[in-house]
């Protein structure tokens, strides 16, 4: 895997943010704190760059989410000692499904919590005249592990450029609760559900495939750390998601 200064990481991307706020002519920032470490990163990162009377943080759970999400966010918010507030989106995304898609499966109730938490969240972006700053890892960004307008909705992206493996070590310095570093990440769009079951590869797999093929250029068939099923099975969620990591394709444009 690659080498990286955490330290100098973090300089880089409170700067980083610092300048998205001015060319943006915004002063605050907004995130939604779920209770994982990829917005216990962000917020944290954003605290550095802005301060923390101008974050704020927003927690948007669901009917079935688990306990210890919403209790490591606000956990979190009170460590770093900034604005937060719970909205329950059950109703909003209840009641369109109650009337309109009885029948609908997990996927398609996961990304409609999803994005009714972005359009909570923009909400609150004009309230506070705060900018959203979003909470993807290069990882999930990789492979498309993200719902289109809703999770991947933002201004901006500090670890975009971070494997979710690289986040990890971040919170660590960040002074992120080891309840939140440890347990399984998930997304937490239905019950027991994880990203690492969901996805089928854990993150310290994904992450030296991706790196092997897309940063190394290494040959599929040289890559030998991993079985085959593995390998394939990055190279096609990559493809299959290429969709996700492009502007919409406008006639006569490539």
């Amino acid at each position: 895997m690659r080498v990286i200064n955490i330290n100098e990481q973090i300089e880089l991307i409170v700067e980083f943010i610092k300048r998205q706020l001015t060319s943006a002519g915004f002063s605050k920032l907004i995130v939604g704190l779920s209770g994982g470490i990829d917005s216990a990163v962000t917020t944290a990162l954003c605290v550095k760059a802005v301060g923390k009377e101008n974050v704020f943080t927003v927690m948007l759970p669901y009917r079935i989410s688990h306990p210890d999400s919403l209790n490591h966010a606000i956990e979190f918010a009170e460590i770093l000692d900034i604005k937060h507030e719970i909205i329950d989106i059950s109703p909003m995304v209840d009641s369109y499904f109650e009337k309109y898609a009885a029948d609908a499966d997990i996927l398609r109730r996961g990304n409609r919590m999803a994005r009714e938490r972005m359009c909570v969240l923009y909400d609150l972006s004009a309230k506070y005249k705060a900018l959203v700053a979003g909470t993807g890892n290069l990882s999930e960004l990789m492979i498309g592990y993200c719902t289109q307008y809703g999770d991947s909705a933002c201004a901006f992206e500090p670890l975009g450029h971070l494997y979710k493996t690289e986040v990890r070590e971040m919170a660590k310095l960040l002074g992120v609760p080891k309840s939140i570093i440890t347990k399984d990440p998930t997304a937490d769009l239905w019950e027991n559900q994880t990203d690492e079951d969901e996805l089928g590869i854990t993150y310290e797999k994904l992450d030296e495939i991706l790196y092997n093929l897309y940063e190394l250029n290494i040959d599929k068939r040289e890559i030998t750390d991993f079985s085959d099923e593995e390998v394939e099975k990055t190279i096609k969620m990559f493809k299959n998601s290429e969709f996700k990591r492009r502007m919409p394709p406008i006639p006569g444009m490539n």
